[in-house]
């Protein structure tokens, strides 16, 4: 196999409230109230090295049993990340000059900044190591939780980069549920290719790797990701920057701007230090702002801007951590989903990788709030909601001073961009928990009245039919579905997004003028397009529907009645027999199916384990617990545990 151009390219119901830490200078002797449940008084051996911090990082050794505050960054293998570290250190210091014992100045210990660690998608797309991606966001949020339980920070203000660890980063400070406040480190600027001038961008390189001149791929990996920033399409990561922001949880005028933009080291830093000891002083917390209505806003967002499929698998995370049991009962049902996509919410933006433009144009026509002003004025959204800047989203939409839209990069409800929303999720025969999910913006052929029907190509797993897309491209025909199974969160484990084989098949499409689609228990890039539906459970590991479709069935898409299904498991008795012989393979392996990843590292071995369907996130939970909302649980996590799936053994770790 050649060396692939992508990867070398470079007012509703909430949780329970916790009580107001205390900011004002005490007695010697008296203890202080840090954090939930944790009291610190003034023990020598815990003063020592909190005294020699203070004297290190130049701060008033008087104020270390003051409660804390800092900054916390992500730090990876990836451009994305290379700009984060120069925003942490910015808004550090910006935090130091406001902290002391003056009268005029927060009276706060500042601690040194912390930061988690990432892989990336783009360099690992393709590869087994991209099991480690979503896992990714778990490894963050459970870091940065015993950073901010541990720290017992009493305000923190984050910088977040590249995809998953944005949401990790979110659902701890949800779960921590102290003031705090996050910035998007930013997007990259797009590429050019010299020769043509044509804008380019990861996926661009990602798009070629099936191209037969070497020179040529070369040519886009060098052109495809110039500077730093993470991906600027609207794929996952400004998908969920913009969620975060619609959320409450960000600035909305800082979603946008580029990772360089000058005002990221020179004005937000002060800006975000504001709202933060405005929220420090009100009292407001992640949990009163992360609430129901917040929640849909962004998920409505989401489909305007024809986001990313993975939103549907960080929102029940997202919503877990704010003290939700159940996304898809509690704060939108698919059957609500679907009707807002297909009836009422479109498509406004023309944007990569459906479209045209990248997230700096967005910033350059007035950022992402000209959007949510656009969605404010036709109704279709809670303006009420609180923000993490003491605002309501409607007030700090008008005190931002908001650009109505240009219509060429971001378009008018009434006349959208495409007239339905970019998102759907699929019932059937296939998916009977509704989570399968298509990003209906990006697709480009296949669907005939709103159907595709098609013939079944299994393959157990991605590098199967990686290997056929480089060795025999032609033998995919038009019409042909392809089922790329065992990749889901307990089968990879980890469940890894595909943008490797969806960019080459949708180039395919392209050259050859016919449809493939492409359905998986796994999950897609944003920067994937096409006919591709992700997320198809419950999974082929746990002997989900998907196990057990053959070569040559006819698989259907009805974007109609949103169903996914397989005409032969219509049939009882095929389904019987396809299932026993499911089961008698699981058996004869001890338990877990044949075709499923190794789990040989205890990260993967936990994933195998502990990870939760899609639908509930597809994170990492012990026991494979569902989470649902109990306002009786004492911790303010709002959760309490249901077993709901049989343990597995795996002989592999």
């Amino acid at each position: 196999m050649h060396y692939h151009p992508g990867r070398i390219g470079g007012g509703a119901a909430k949780g329970p409230q916790t009580g107001k830490p205390t900011v004002s200078c005490r007695p010697e002797g008296t203890p202080v109230k840090n954090s939930r449940t944790v009291l610190i008084d003034r023990h020598p051996g815990r003063s020592a090295q909190t005294i020699g911090l203070a004297r290190e990082l130049g701060t008033d050794p008087e104020l270390i049993h003051e409660p804390s505050v800092g900054v916390v960054g992500t730090k990876g293998d990836s451009q994305c990340y290379l700009g984060v570290q120069a925003k942490v250190e910015a808004i550090h210091q910006t935090l130091k000059s406001h902290v002391g014992s003056e009268a005029d100045k927060l009276r706060l210990r500042l601690v040194q900044p912390e930061y988690t660690i990432a892989t990336s998608d783009g360099i690992r797309n393709g590869t087994r190591e991209m099991r480690y991606s979503l896992i990714g966001r778990e490894v963050t949020h459970d870091a940065l939780c015993e950073h901010l339980e541990a720290t017992g920070l009493a305000g923190t203000i984050a910088v977040v980069a590249c995809d998953k660890p944005p949401v990790g980063t979110l659902a701890a400070i949800l779960e921590h549920n102290q003031p705090a406040i996050i910035m998007s480190d930013g997007p990259i600027r797009p590429g050019h290719d010299p020769n043509t001038g044509e804008a380019l961008d990861i996926v661009s390189a990602y798009q070629v790797a099936g191209n037969p001149d070497a020179e040529f791929r070369h040519h886009i990996s060098c052109h495809a990701c110039p500077g730093f920033g993470s991906c600027g399409g609207m794929f996952t990561y400004n998908t969920m920057q913009t969620f975060i922001g619609v959320v409450g949880l960000q600035p909305l005028e800082m979603v946008a701007p580029p990772s360089d933009d000058a005002r990221r080291l020179t004005e937000f830093p002060e800006v975000l230090v504001k709202h933060l000891a405005n929220m420090i002083e009100k009292d407001l917390k992640p949990r009163d702002i992360v609430v129901r209505d917040s929640l849909r806003n962004a998920m409505i967002v989401s489909m305007a801007i024809g986001g990313s499929t993975n939103v549907t698998l960080h929102a029940p995370e997202i919503a877990r951590a704010a003290g939700y049991g159940d996304f898809w009962k509690e704060i939108i049902t698919p059957e609500e989903f679907n009707h807002l996509s297909q009836h009422v919410v479109p498509v406004l933006t023309d944007a990569r990788p459906y479209g045209k433009y990248s997230m700096v144009d967005i910033d350059a026509v007035g950022g992402v709030q000209v959007i949510v002003r656009e969605l404010l004025e036709a109704g279709l959204l809670n303006g009420d909601v609180l923000t993490c800047t003491g605002e309501t989203l409607a007030e700090q939409v008008e005190r931002l001073e908001t650009k109505k839209v240009d219509g060429k990069v971001i378009y008018p409800v009434e006349n959208p961009y495409k007239p339905t929303g970019g998102l759907r999720v699929l019932g059937g025969n296939l998916s009977p928990d509704f989570s399968a999910i298509l990003k209906l913006a990006g697709v480009e052929v296949g669907l005939e009245n709103n159907k595709f029907v098609g013939k079944a190509r299994v393959f157990e797993g991605e590098a199967g039919l990686l290997k056929a897309l480089d060795e025999t491209p032609d033998s995919f025909e038009n019409n042909d579905m392809i089922i790329v199974r065992y990749e889901g969160p307990s089968g990879a484990p980890g469940m890894p997004e595909m943008l490797d084989p969806t960019s080459r098949i949708t180039t395919l499409c392209r050259e050859r003028g016919i449809a493939v689609g492409l359905m998986t228990d796994a999950r897609f890039s944003g920067g994937s397009v096409g006919l591709v539906i992700g997320h198809v459970g419950p999974e082929a590991a746990l002997g989900g529907p998907i196990a057990l479709i053959e070569d040559g069935d006819e698989i259907v898409a009805d974007l109609n009645t949103n169903e996914l299904s397989c005409t032969a498991l219509d049939d009882t008795a095929t389904r019987e027999a396809r299932q026993a012989k499911w089961d008698k393979e699981v058996a004869d392996n001890g338990g877990i199916h044949p075709n499923c990843g190794i789990a040989d590292t205890r990260l993967l071995h936990r994933a195998r384990h502990t990870a939760v369907p899609a639908t509930r996130g597809g994170g990492l939970h012990p026991n494979r617990e569902v989470w649902v909302r109990d306002p009786r649980n004492a911790d303010r996590s709002g959760f309490s545990p249901k077993n709901r799936y049989r343990p597995q053994t795996d002989k592999t770790f």
